[in-house]
């Protein structure tokens, strides 16, 4: 009985690893077609994982809500903030710190 738990648990870790690498390569393509969009460069090229909750989404199916944070420059010598939201492995909101227009 014990061994059918543990096989369970590293069955589900297993899944949970994998969908958080799909879900961190939608955020990050998602952070650089953004960044391009706005005119500004996605610094390290990479996001960092800062949060997860579960959350429904709009067909009411309970999801896993990441959040991601990245670093964006707008003229390359500062660091500005940006976040990621992804629930399951969608885009549900993405913001970043204000800057200012050249």
């Amino acid at each position: 009985m014990w061994e059918l738990l543990a096989l369970a648990l590293a069955l589900a870790g297993a899944w949970l690893w994998i969908d958080s690498l799909r879900a961190r390569e939608h955020a990050i393509a998602a952070g650089r077609a953004a960044c391009t969009r706005y005119g500004v460069q996605l610094l390290d090229e990479t996001v960092a994982f800062a949060r997860l909750r579960l959350a429904r989404d709009p067909e009411g199916r309970l999801r896993l809500r990441r959040t991601y944070v990245f670093e964006f420059s707008e003229t390359g010598d500062n660091r500005r903030q940006g976040a990621i939201v992804m629930l399951g492995a969608r885009l549900e909101d993405l913001r970043l710190e204000p800057y200012r227009l050249q």
